[in-house]
């Protein structure tokens, strides 16, 4: 792309760092553990969020280009397969999150027109949000800025809008969690730490806009600015929607599974009208800037890594017309769509299972596999490759930095288990892990396959 035809700038940077990473009902699901939400909320911003910023300032400033996590790790481990490993794992999250928040659209539908939607409705407006979804990503970012921006201020605007009644309620009624100053220091039991994921889920994103780097006018400058300025707006927002609902809702009344429309029916103790279906209406936007930024991201990490021979050819496939890697968005489009099918079967088999929850939590998992080896990756590329200009380096010394890349690796690890192993053996626990647990060794035995598939073909190929 020529130069002239950039126009990326620094706030449209911000914006997509916003859209992208901030997730608007993520306060929610959090809020149900009760006042030692915020010890979690600050202690992963502190722990996780803020090492990770930097450590993703500091790669994809130097290591500029659609490469993203895969370059990084097959840069600093050149002669094994764990870029191989992350280029799946990041890619096949996606399709699997598309599916999730498809789930979700016939509700918003449902709640916006107050009519009920049937199952097989349902798929249809499910296809018809994965399919926009993926012919949007047909298309360049810099063309597509404005669906950014806009979802990005919509997500500030819901979050503001969230913690405002919170405040109009505790002025009017007090605080609906008022406790003693333990209630507000975490409890460690299984119920609370299996929010740490969720937490984590929610601050990852960063290295979507170092993809974007081509389209930026000076990206070495725009990317540390971004992922700094657009962190600190995410650590407000995330912070004051919490406490919107921690303040006008007792935690117990909170479901796991609760999104923003419950969390706003329990604040406001309507589950219709104006207010709720303005929610509903914009909240369905950000679902669609969700997926069109993240998509522009991973599908040209996979179609980089397929280049280069570690994804299946199919996804190295590109627009003549713009060079868009049309062939993971078809596939990732695919994917979305067979999972969204086999979700109506799960429907009429199992009733009253939560769909939403099965197909995130497998999602969650794929794309917390994908991040583990980056913070290795970062020492090591430090030590093997030293001389390297680093437009923005992270401060500190051989003695610090071991500590800013392990200590979030933990929290990632961590949050992997509680969201992929059943820790309990009640029958409950099992079912609902089932699900997930299969999906997560499915995933990977099939991301193995084609690892080894595609380097056996590779030998075949040099030996000829």
């Amino acid at each position: 792309m020529e130069n002239n035809q950039k126009k990326f700038h620094l706030l449209s940077a911000v914006l997509s760092v916003i859209c992208v990473v901030f997730v608007v009902e993520a306060a929610a699901p959090v809020a149900s553990i009760g006042n030692s939400q915020y010890f979690w909320w600050i202690f992963m911003m502190v722990l996780f969020l803020l090492p990770y910023g930097l450590i993703a300032s500091e790669l994809g400033t130097t290591y500029v280009g659609d490469g993203g996590l895969y370059d990084w790790v097959s840069t600093a481990y050149p002669t094994t397969k764990w870029g191989a490993r992350v280029a799946w794992y990041y890619w096949i999250n996606f399709p699997l999150w598309m599916a999730s928040l498809a789930v979700i659209c016939p509700q918003l539908l449902s709640v916006i027109f107050g009519v009920t939607i049937g199952p097989w409705m349902s798929l249809l407006i499910e296809m018809i949000f994965i399919w926009v979804v993926t012919v949007i990503a047909f298309f360049p970012v810099c063309d597509n800025i404005w669906i950014l921006n806009v979802s990005a201020a919509i997500k500030v605007i819901l979050a503001l809008v969230v913690g405002g009644i919170g405040v109009y309620y505790v002025t009017r009624h007090g605080y609906a969690n008022a406790g003693s100053f333990r209630s507000y220091l975490p409890s460690f039991d299984l119920h609370s730490l299996s929010y740490i994921s969720v937490i984590v889920f929610n601050f990852l994103g960063f290295e979507v806009v170092c993809t974007y780097a081509e389209n930026m006018t000076k990206p070495k400058r725009q990317i540390p600015l971004a992922i700094i300025t657009g962190g600190i707006v995410i650590a407000a927002i995330y912070l004051f929607s919490a406490f919107g609902i921690g303040a006008a809702v007792p935690s117990h009344e909170i479901s796991p599974d609760a999104g923003l429309i419950d969390a706003v029916s329990l604040m406001t103790g309507r589950t219709g009208g104006a207010l709720i279906g303005f929610i509903a209406f914009f909240f369905l936007l950000t679902l669609f800037g969700n997926m069109i930024s993240w998509s522009m991201g991973v599908n040209s990490t996979a179609a980089y890594a397929a280049d280069r021979g570690d994804m299946p050819r199919v996804f190295s496939y590109r627009w003549e017309k713009n060079h868009m890697p049309i062939g993971a968005a078809l596939t990732s489009g695919v994917v979305a769509s067979v999972v969204c099918i086999l979700g109506l079967i799960m429907e009429y088999v199992a009733p009253d299972s939560s769909l939403f929850w099965s197909f995130f939590a497998l999602n969650l998992v794929m794309l917390l596999l994908s991040y583990v080896p980056v913070f290795p990756a970062f020492l090591k590329l430090r030590k093997t490759d030293p001389d390297r200009d680093r437009p923005f380096r992270v401060p500190g010394g051989k003695n610090f930095l071991p500590w800013l890349a392990y200590v979030p690796m933990v929290l990632m690890i961590c949050s992997l288990v509680f969201t992929a192993i059943p820790l309990s053996s009640d029958r409950d626990t099992l079912m609902a892990y089932l699900p997930i647990t299969i999906g997560s060794i499915i995933a990977v035995v099939i991301g193995e396959i084609l690892i080894w598939v595609r380097a056996g073909k590779q030998s075949a190929e040099k030996a000829n």
